[in-house]
């Protein structure tokens, strides 16, 4: 049976990178993105292909037949451009045939007050946060229609249903993806195409290494789980998302050790 294909937006680093790598694990297809980060997409690359590599010799080991492994395909752009994602659409076409699954992770953030922030500064935030899902959903949905299947999984944050002081534009760009995922699984819930997010509270990623020692006491100290979340644990509820329950459609998911 073909290997299906999910792509992971923002996945040089942090929790785009476990995304990936958990996919990988899983005989995925795995097509990974980011806007500038060459080396480290690279890298990212090369580990999902050496578990793709060690997955399909401990399968030939077993005799399970000749299947070919999974592949992995890495490209280099800003999503928030439609012209480069037609390109990166029309490669994954040429090279897996259609897309099946979709996760939308790439994303920034901005700290600062509104008033000291620029006109440029706040079209980079909504576009890189919520522009992309709107180019690549308009891009995917239609093959994911025509084959009564699909999953998109949108990377949120507790933000955008609280809202964070001195991070306006970032909770109103999350709170947008919100609003996009609930419209868009109503949409989409008659092909059998689920649309979820998954609102993200403090994970431990380079977004959060801003933060001194004693900020980062503090921010624990206000998380009822004690720690911060890892980029693996989000992974896994992406994982879960994209392949079970077809009646969970349309839902925010916090992960966030209880701490909103």
């Amino acid at each position: 049976m073909p290997a299906k294909t999910v792509l992971v937006t923002g996945a040089s680093r942090g929790i785009g990178k476990a995304i990936a790598l958990r996919f990988a694990k899983e005989d995925y297809n795995v097509v990974i993105n980011c806007v500038r980060s060459q080396t480290l997409l690279a890298e990212t690359e090369a580990e999902i292909r050496a578990i793709q590599s060690a997955r399909h010799g401990a399968k030939q080991g077993v005799g399970s037949g000749q299947d070919s492994p999974a592949g992995c395909l890495s490209f280099l752009c800003d999503v928030g451009d439609m012209a480069a994602c037609e390109k990166l659409m029309a490669q994954i076409r040429e090279r897996f045939g259609r897309l099946d699954i979709l996760v939308n992770n790439a994303g920034i953030s901005h700290i600062g007050l509104l008033q000291d922030m620029s006109p440029g500064e706040w079209d980079r935030i909504i576009r890189t946060n919520l522009t992309s899902l709107f180019n690549l959903c308009r891009l995917t949905v239609p093959d994911m229609v025509a084959g009564k299947s699909g999953k998109i999984i949108n990377i949120s944050s507790v933000w955008g249903q609280r809202g964070a002081s001195c991070e306006v534009a970032y909770s109103a760009s999350k709170g947008a993806v919100n609003a996009f995922t609930k419209a868009l699984a109503k949409e989409l819930a008659p092909s059998n195409i689920q649309v979820n997010a998954v609102a993200c509270g403090a994970i431990d990623t380079e977004m959060n290494h801003f933060l001194d020692a004693g900020e980062l006491q503090s921010l624990t100290d206000e998380i009822p789980a004690g720690r911060l979340g890892t980029p693996e644990e989000a992974a896994d509820l992406v994982f879960y998302l994209a392949q079970e329950n077809a009646y969970l459609t349309g839902q925010i998911i916090g992960l966030d050790g209880g701490w909103i």
